[in-house]
């Protein structure tokens, strides 16, 4: 890679203070006492979660103030760096004053006096600061906003919105104190679920798990046509798995796979597509899916490994479309092979089959019923005790490097999520969640497609100025509700059709419609059961949503409404007009970044088709027949999709053939049609592939006497 290249690709990354040498030490040290209290936390220590919580915040508050300058234009500045030594340890002071101060308040009736004001207000505008220096301007002004409703402005607007008001103090204690602010569920999160994983990442990465997972890649599709494509999808699909971060999952396995994709042939600007939308996708592939796989689980009280057992089949769904836009694209433009590996694929598995213990420990782990966090940290010893099966040896400064790097990589994390933990404060205080999902329901008029089209676009509006962990927050906790409640609903009403309504959920019935009870013991039509939902008072909806379906239902009716809404929120990383995943992409290949960008939203369209699948079919149920038969036509029919989008298979298809092969692709992904019609759908896509392949080869025959004249 050029040095003008590693130069763009500095913009990607937030300016560091690397001049100075004993202040690396210091965030060194400092890295490696945070890795070890909060393997503490996580493991042994019984401390309130308020103050381990208040030191999470501190500990990577300092790291920020002092790591990250609040310019690019003052990381040389001695005074600069003397105004972070300050912010630094006001951020130490407000974690000392909690324990100091906590009983002393309950015991004045929560009456704030002169140091509580001074300190909550202190520790909302280091957290302000520190969002703002590492993840840009909108968080920030969001949360003053959301602060400034409560007390302020909400009081002004009439309708839906209005808010009586709070006091000031009242708002400092529920951010600063209780366990619903700044150092509540978000923050407990943070300082268990995500940090202990992304720990584990970094153990994964010094160990050399990185280069393990290219080399597989490489003699894995190396050596077939399309080779270098394939390699990118196999390695930023895996890799996401270990780096937590898609734009990170670019530039490291981007710098290797674009240069090999344009040398094979594939034109630039589909090379960095084909990597931003692979590596978006690493956050959707188990058994690592990110940060926001664990506050689903916090938020659904779903257990992790469930989640990612049921995002299996969804995940390679996404990775197989990026793969059939490569092989297209691989035949049309005439890509030629390109040896990467002259290894064997098994010889290479098998030569760095200690790297795959660690991950064979975590999912042991997780499948036995061990908690998340447990289960990290058994890992990451695993991971140290497996490279001494290797040549790279993990000794004591390799696990000291791997712990500060793990908390270099939490630190803005951990400040985004403490702050986002203000945002839903005010949600939760406010009842604003509750009146956005009956707005956005009010809106949709009962239509699951018309939801789902709303929640897309506030998706890639709050994409634009929300890093995707923290829009999947703020999303889920807005318009979450609203969908399950549509989901579930949905299938209730197919049940109320069926004439199968379990005699528990017809006796909710008798409180509103006792006159229609004999109906609902035999089919009915879908508007005679809309009319008697219709009827059930809104207190009594989820008590006969449970009778109705069963916890388990209800329960998959939840999980996928999340599911969906997480899917959703990745679209921002190849969506114009920003997305950064596809702009770090741009700057490897050198191609216009919005151009860019929408190649990469082309080639990413798996992910709108997979979250219409998991709302209109069984693709998240605990039925793998179901799931692997969903799962299977709809590949094929995600195939057959983009071949009619792009009027190509195995060769040109003409208009014709492109309105017959999207008719297909819409029968195979198309819910509740017979199984039969599916098979004939596949048949046909099957015989069109086969036929657009001869016909491709017979022109090439007809066309080389010529060409040789």
């Amino acid at each position: 890679m050029s040095n003008s290249t590693e130069q763009e690709l500095q913009q990607f990354e937030l300016p560091t203070r690397t001049d100075f040498p004993w202040l690396t030490s210091v965030i060194t040290v400092l890295g490696v006492v945070l890795s070890i209290l909060h393997i503490w936390f996580n493991t042994l220590a019984t401390l309130p979660e308020l103050w381990v919580s208040a030191t999470h915040f501190a500990g990577f508050a300092i790291i920020c103030a002092l790591w990250y300058p609040a310019h690019h234009s003052l990381k040389r500045s001695k005074l600069a760096l003397g105004i972070d030594i300050l912010i630094a340890l006001g951020a130490l002071a407000c974690l000392l004053y909690i324990p100091f101060a906590e009983d002393a308040l309950y015991e004045r009736g929560v009456k704030f006096i002169a140091s509580d004001w001074v300190f909550a207000i202190l520790a909302i505008v280091i957290v302000l600061e520190l969002i703002r220096r590492t993840i840009g301007w909108f968080i920030p002004v969001l949360i003053v906003l959301c602060l400034s409703y409560v007390v302020v402005w909400g009081q002004w607007i009439s309708g839906i919105f209005h808010f009586p008001g709070l006091s000031f103090e009242t708002l400092l204690y529920r951010s600063f104190y209780s366990s619903e602010g700044m150092f509540g569920s978000i923050s407990r999160i943070s300082w268990s679920f995500v940090f202990m994983f992304i720990l584990f990442g970094a153990f994964l990465v010094r160990s050399g798990v990185g280069d393990y997972i290219i080399d597989v890649s490489r003699a894995a599709a190396g050596k077939i046509i399309g080779g270098p494509g394939f390699i990118a999808v196999i390695g930023s699909g895996l890799m996401g798995s270990v780096s937590g971060s898609s734009v990170a999952n670019t530039v490291s396995t981007g710098v290797i796979t674009i240069p090999l994709m344009r040398k094979a042939g594939f034109p630039a600007r589909f090379a960095a597509g084909v990597e931003a939308a692979a590596s978006t996708g690493g956050q959707l592939m188990p058994p690592v899916m990110g940060a926001g796989a664990f506050i689903m689980a916090s938020y659904t009280q779903v257990p992790y490994v469930n989640i990612i057992a049921v995002s299996v089949v969804p995940a390679l769904i996404y990775f197989l479309s990026v793969a059939f836009f490569v092989r297209i694209e691989a035949k049309r433009s005439g890509v030629h092979q390109v040896t990467t590996s002259s290894a064997p694929f098994l010889k290479v598995l098998l030569s760095g089959w200690h790297n795959l213990i660690p991950l064979g420990v975590l999912v042991s782990l997780l499948v036995s019923g061990f908690t998340p966090t447990y289960a990290a940290g058994l890992s990451i010893i695993s991971v140290i005790v497996a490279s001494w099966l290797s040549p790279n040896k993990m000794g004591l400064t390799a696990i000291i490097e791997a712990m500060a790097q793990g908390a270099r990589n939490m630190a803005t994390t951990a400040v985004l999520l403490i702050g986002i933990g203000l945002v839903i404060n005010v949600i939760s205080t406010t009842g604003i969640g509750n009146t956005f999902s009956l707005m956005i329901n009010d809106w949709a008029g009962g239509s699951l497609i018309i939801m789902l089209v709303l929640i897309a676009l506030a998706s890639l509006i709050l994409g634009m100025g929300l890093p995707v962990t923290a829009a999947y927050i703020v999303l889920g906790t807005l318009s979450a509700p609203a969908l399950y409640k549509l989901l579930a609903e949905s299938q209730l009403l197919d049940v109320m059709v069926n004439g199968q309504l379990p005699e528990q959920a017809q006796a909710i019935f008798m409180l509103a419609a006792p006159d229609q009870l004999s109906a609902l013991t035999q089919p009915m039509s879908l508007e005679k059961a809309q009319q008697l939902l219709a009827l059930v008072p809104a207190d009594f909806m989820g008590t006969l949503l449970e009778q109705g379906l069963g916890l388990e239902t209800v329960g998959l009716a939840l999980l996928s409404a999340h599911l969906i809404i997480f899917w959703l929120s990745q679209d921002s990383n190849v969506t114009p007009p920003v997305c950064l995943t596809a702009f770090a992409a741009a700057t490897i290949a050198r191609t216009p970044p919005m151009r860019t960008g929408l190649t990469a939203w082309k080639i990413a369209k798996g992910l709108y088709l997979v979250p219409l699948l998991i709302a209109y079919t069984s693709l998240v149920s605990w039925d793998w027949v179901s799931v692997l038969t969903v799962g299977f036509f709809a590949t094929v029919g995600t195939y057959a999709l983009i071949g009619a989008i792009e009027g190509y298979l195995e060769g040109q298809i003409n208009l014709f053939l492109r309105g017959l092969l999207g008719t297909l692709g819409v029968v195979l992904v198309w819910p509740d049609l017979p199984l039969t019609a599916r098979i004939v759908a596949t048949i046909m896509f099957v015989a069109l592939f086969i036929y657009s392949g001869r016909k491709d080869r017979q022109q090439q025959l007809a066309a080389t006497p010529s060409s040789q004249s």
